[in-house]
């Protein structure tokens, strides 16, 4: 190929990228002009599923759009994330899922690199994990658990492999010197389903869904995994409080882009979503389902997934989680 060929096709891309900057711009303030996808890797019923489907019925009215829920579980949520991360970057897909996010490529062998096929866009909300028993199983502390535990070997389930869930409840076990086998589920729906009905007796999960059955008296929460006790279950200790030194870790909810989506519509999202944030009814219907309402800035949501990413990838290591 000659110079001269070579210095023409440098010229036209030269050109491309100076038309498609203001094209791009004008997208990004025409935008929405049609529905919205939120898609949300988990099936629906989960913490995730509960958060998303309150920020879209108040963001359909903010930006005059509808904006949709779509469930697109599977592959312990790596389904939805990498059909989010292949959709075209127009703000027209979003992606609502847990910190899950940053713990999932030190587990499983991924078609897509979260860091850096996603943009952050905001935090929802934080939430802790809880240790959940069904009634039928007898026991009211977690001193009492782990002398049940240390008799015979326990199951639980969870929301599915290298979730938070997971991780949270093999920490807990490695400290207290038990032995829990793992029960992963294809989303939280379905534990918490099988969890009130008695047929797996303890679950490690989110705690936003399962509010209404321990106020019902049909399970018992033992131990949450915030560093202090959420609003919404103060009478819940957390795992410091029960003797568990050192465990703690905060479930967050999150948005987030294709990468490549348009600055101008990230901003938008940003500053829409903590509107809704700012609303007294979305606020306290969160603090209902024991997730704290966060927003900030997309500079700050990406710092924390940063920070996340470092941090699974050390508990990974260490509580030795991976794909059987």
């Amino acid at each position: 190929m000659t110079k001269a060929m070579n210095m023409s096709r440098i010229g036209a891309a030269l050109l491309a990228l100076l038309f498609a900057a203001p094209i791009a711009a004008a997208r990004a303030d025409e935008w929405p002009s049609r529905t919205i996808r939120f898609i949300v890797p988990f099936p629906p019923g989960g913490s995730t599923d509960v958060g998303a489907r309150l920020i879209a019925n108040v963001l359909s009215r903010a930006l005059h759009q509808q904006v949709v829920v779509e469930n697109r579980s599977g592959a312990d949520g790596n389904i939805g994330m990498e059909a989010a991360a292949k959709s075209a970057p127009d703000g027209y897909t979003v992606l609502v899922t847990t910190d899950q996010i940053a713990s999932t490529a030190h587990i499983f062998r991924l078609n897509f690199d979260p860091p850096k096929d996603f943009v952050p866009v905001i935090q929802i909300s934080r939430q802790p994990v809880v240790l959940a028993v069904h009634a039928s199983l007898g026991i009211d502390t977690l001193a009492d658990f782990i002398a049940l535990a240390k008799r015979s070997p326990m199951s639980f389930a969870t929301s599915g492999v290298g979730s938070q869930q997971q991780m949270v409840a093999e920490w807990f076990a490695q400290i207290a010197g038990i032995k829990l086998v793992h029960v992963p589920y294809r989303g939280g729906g379905q534990a918490i389903n099988d969890l009130v009905a008695g047929h797996v007796k303890v679950a490690s999960l989110g705690s936003s869904p399962l509010i209404p059955h321990y106020k019902a008296g049909t399970i018992k929460l033992l131990a949450q995994s915030t560093a202090t006790r959420s609003p919404s279950l103060p009478e819940v200790p957390t795992y410091e409080d029960a003797g568990i030194k050192g465990l703690v870790l905060a479930q967050w909810l999150g948005v987030f882009v294709p990468a490549g989506t348009p600055a101008p519509i990230v901003a938008r999202l940003n500053a829409e979503i903590n509107k809704v944030l700012a609303e007294p009814d979305i606020r306290a219907n969160l603090l209902k389902a024991a997730q704290e309402p966060i927003g900030g800035s997309a500079e700050a949501f990406a710092k924390l997934f940063h920070d996340d990413d470092e941090k699974y990838a050390r508990l990974v290591k260490q509580l030795n989680i991976h794909v059987d």
